[in-house]
This record gives structure tokens, sequence and C-alpha cells, in this order.
């Protein structure tokens, strides 16, 4: 199989070109990735369950710094803001060409301008997967990932500039706050954009992947989507973490899969808190169904 492709024997063929697996960090973003490698790996016949480490076989990331490195001449620091932000197209048209049919690109940026650019090269995209999760249980993993307090992450996510460094794996990617990143992809239904909840990927995970599959134009018999669901769940990935490790763990964290639960915020964060990010992003927790009740 062609590595970070999904392909179906559908009559309706999707059209080639980028399709963005989209998210505000620690939303979900790589249970959906193993999900569909694991998919993937399923409808190609291999046997073997995916190891955690080798979903970038069916998934890629736009925003490697060897990629901008290549066609600058040179390694890319905070004072080439501007060219990375110039060849951010001609990147993605790159991975498009590079591949036949779909292939999923994973990305934290918000779908918004930089530098007078889109951000998201709209003429190799046939679409886009947005995954949302509940701010308040957001703000938990973030501090874990960042290496904060809570209070430092809440304020990550409220904070309209918030923004990535450039290192030297990646270049940076533009978060904004949590309210404007969720929006941004959100805001204009859109036909190509499919949206899952966090939550219903762990209440109801036929439904919700099923949902994506067809999405996708894939339709697995259902033991095939099954066993994608099992070889993903939260749990097998955690397992897998604690036994081989896990490359992308941020190196201020212990784990990358930690909870993998809805509800977490209930516990630990203060009513002051709360209270912060509701007045931050209420009219963003409102539609998708967040503000708590009472």
């Amino acid at each position: 199989m062609t590595p970070h492709l999904l392909e179906t024997k559908a009559a309706a063929e999707p059209k080639p070109g980028l399709v963005w697996l989209a998210s505000y960090p620690k939303s979900g973003n790589t249970w959906t990735r193993a999900f569909l490698s694991n998919l993937a790996a399923i409808i190609a016949g291999e046997r073997d369950e995916l190891d955690v480490n080798s979903i970038n076989r069916f998934t890629i990331g736009e925003n490697f710094t060897q990629f901008y490195e290549q066609r600058l001449g040179f390694k890319p620091t905070k004072k080439h803001r501007k060219e990375i932000a110039a060849l951010r197209h001609e990147v993605q048209q790159w991975i498009a060409e590079r591949f036949d049919g779909l292939v999923f690109v994973k990305t934290h940026n918000g779908l918004v301008i930089d530098q007078g650019r889109p951000i998201i090269n709209f003429a190799v995209t046939s679409g886009a997967i947005y995954i949302v999760r509940n701010p308040l249980d957001v703000a938990i993993s973030l501090a874990h990932h960042l290496g904060t307090g809570i209070d430092e992450a809440i304020e990550t996510m409220a904070s309209p500039d918030t923004e990535t460094p450039i290192n030297e794996k990646r270049v940076y990617e533009i978060w904004g706050s949590w309210s404007r990143h969720v929006e941004s992809w959100t805001r204009k239904p859109h036909p190509a954009i499919y949206i899952m909840r966090y939550e219903d990927m762990l209440s109801a995970p036929a439904k919700t992947f099923g949902g994506l599959a067809r999405h996708l134009l894939l339709y697995p018999r259902p033991q095939q989507l099954a066993s994608a669901i099992e070889r993903s769940s939260f749990a097998n990935l955690r397992s897998q973490e604690e036994k081989e490790g896990f490359l992308e763990k941020s190196e201020k964290a212990d784990r990358f899969f930690r909870e993998g639960r809805a509800g977490q915020w209930k516990e630990v964060l203060s009513a002051k808190q709360v209270e912060r990010i509701i007045n931050d992003h209420g009219q963003q927790m409102d539609k998708f169904g967040y503000l708590p009740l009472g």
C-alpha cells in the first residue's frame, strides 16, 4: 500500500489532495491519526497491529523544518518567519504531488492569514477533519503537555497571539486562542469538513469513527471498523507508550497518552479556573454543548 493513502472501492472517488487533520492541541488529533492509520492497514490486508510509532506511515506533517530548509538552502530560525510563511503553499503542493489520492496532513494551525497569506493552500486541499474537545479538559492536558501550571495553560488558551517557536524539528504553528481556533475551522459549515467531538469519540466510537470513514468514502466492513477502533483505543495506545515509548511525546511531559477521558475538569479545576475558561470561551463552548449545567 502506498504510504499516507486511504483507498476506496466505492464508485465515487474523492478528489485527490490534502485532507487536513486539524485541532487545537490535546484534542484528539493523534488518536484520530491512529484510527485512520489502523483502518488503512486493515483495508490493505495487513494482519499485524500497527505500533503507535508507526502511525506516520499513513499521515504526514507539513511543518517539518527540513521541508523549509531544503527550499531555503539554510535552516530557518525565528528571524525567518516571513520566508516560512511564503513557502507554506509550496511545501503543501509538494506533499500533494508526492502521493496519489488523499494525503492526511496533521496540523494545529488555526485557519488563519499569516503574513498576508492563507496558511492553508486550498488549491491542493480536498477537505478537512476537525476535532474539538471541551476546553475545560483541554486546559488540564495542555498544562501537562507544556510542563506548566493549569493557570498558565488557561492563559495560553486565551491569548490570540499564541504560536509555537521554530526549532530543529518544526517551524512555527499559529494556534491563537482556543475560541478563535475552533471558530476558524467551524464557523462556516462545509460538506468537505467533518467535525468530531472528542467526547463522542469516547462515548460513541462506532458512530463517530464510522461517520468519519463514510465521509472519506470508505466503507469498511463492520469487523474492519471495530478492529480499527480497538487497535486505536486510548487504552491500547497508552499501553503501547508504556512499553515502547512514544516519539511525539513532549520532553516536558511524563507521558503523551495520559487520561483519555471526559469530565476530568470536575475533579481538577477550581471554581475560579472554570469561571475564567467559560468567560474566555463561552460562545464556542455553548455551540458545542460544553457549558456546564447549573
